[in-house]
């Protein structure tokens, strides 16, 4: 047909005609978008790329999945772990603007079982593969440095109820091992038990006249900060990341690359030994104890309160997952626990611009005086009805 420029050419062959079918059975057989019934779970797919992200929403009627245009309750399944990334206790940025976004729909996340429609969320990250090659072309990569000069770092950190600490073990080319363990003599998270142990070895290898060094590490979240995928909006990691970068620009090159806790079964190890005890250390494992952490921290207040009051139900999701029977009701829970948060067993409620703010129950005297609010009674009332501590 391409060729018939008059009308006394055309010719209809039964190539033609076997062409003509396809097409009518693949328009035929295109997903079209139907409604959901009421109630009625929905699967969502997704995918992501370095340029690009894809989502499919279906409903699943007779083992057929449909595209469907708007929905209720949704399943999303996936193989990456997004309950835990948006149901974490500290949250900054952009994934605390995510949490509070989707709270307010009824979303359960569960392991991806098969492919499926799967395929339709790879395909829309995957179609724009020439500005990914362009991408590529600008990058200029370092020269990578000469073989038998790279040393390796293998870092980990623990923070329990009896303590934290940090291991570390740093191998030259000709495969000595150097091994170190770190006692923290301070209150710390996992997270922040994980950097200290990154800095603590790049401190030590840059003493040791290192040049080219490749990180090791289990902590994605380090790994991802380090190479610039994740953002570090949280005063205290901000602190450690441009801590880290100071220490990494005094190598030649560097890399950094994110491994399974199964390959890092030694710095995992030193990190738990020196968060407990150094009665069974070898010899040859130096131990250090810091005093204090190498970042200043927000400074939280501290109020006693054990009392049920209307924090209760909020605890109780925070710490089980709890919720109440109704829906309206545990929807309402789930969107007011995103602006709160359960350390220790004690209940705070995050604050923008400043510290933690503790909360306090109906049966806490508010101070006044020297130890009160410097402000007159009807705002400090107002402030505090509208804090909701009440």
């Amino acid at each position: 047909m391409r060729n018939c420029l008059k009308k006394a050419q055309f010719r209809w062959t039964p190539e033609a005609e076997q062409a003509f079918q396809e097409v009518k059975k693949c328009l035929i057989e295109l997903p079209t978008l139907t409604a959901p019934h009421a109630g009625e779970p929905l699967t969502l797919y997704l995918s992501a790329s370095d340029i690009a992200v894809g989502a499919v929403l279906l409903t699943d009627r007779k083992n057929v999945q449909t595209p469907i245009y708007y929905g209720h309750p949704i399943n999303v399944l996936t193989g990456y772990k997004l309950k835990n990334v948006l149901s974490k206790l500290e949250l900054s940025g952009r994934l605390a603007k995510w949490s509070i976004e989707l709270g307010e729909y009824s979303i359960e996340y569960k392991p991806r079982p098969a492919i499926k429609e799967q395929v339709l969320a790879d395909f829309v990250t995957e179609v724009p593969q020439h500005k990914e090659q362009e991408c590529m072309i600008e990058q200029q990569p370092q020269a990578p440095p000469e073989q038998g000069q790279v040393w390796s770092l293998f870092t980990d950190g623990a923070s329990s109820s009896e303590g934290s600490g940090a291991g570390l073990r740093l191998v030259n080319p000709e495969g000595h091992e150097f091994t170190y363990a770190i006692k923290l003599d301070f209150k710390s998270t996992n997270n922040e038990a994980e950097y200290e142990a990154f800095l603590a070895g790049l401190r030590i290898a840059n003493k040791l006249g290192v040049e080219h060094l490749e990180a090791r590490v289990d902590s994605m979240l380090i790994a991802g900060q380090i190479n610039g995928t994740y953002e570090a909006k949280n005063e205290v990691m901000a602190s450690y990341l441009s801590q880290a970068r100071f220490l990494i620009r005094q190598f030649t090159s560097f890399n950094i690359i994110h491994i399974k806790r199964s390959e890092n079964k030694s710095a995992d190890a030193l990190s738990k030994l020196a968060s407990m005890n150094f009665e069974n250390f070898a010899k040859d494992i130096r131990v250090e104890v810091l005093d204090h952490p190498s970042v200043q921290k927000n400074q939280v207040l501290v109020i006693q309160t054990d009392v049920e009051s209307w924090m209760t139900l909020i605890k109780a999701y925070l710490s089980s997952g709890a919720l109440p029977a109704g829906k309206v009701e545990a929807r309402k829970i789930k969107h007011k626990a995103l602006n709160y948060q359960l350390t220790d067993g004690i209940f705070y409620r995050r604050s923008f611009l400043g510290p933690l703010l503790r909360c306090v129950d109906a049966d806490r005297e508010i101070h006044e005086g020297i130890c009160g609010l410097h402000a007159g009674p009807r705002m400090r009332v107002a402030k505090i009805m509208n804090a909701g501590y009440y």
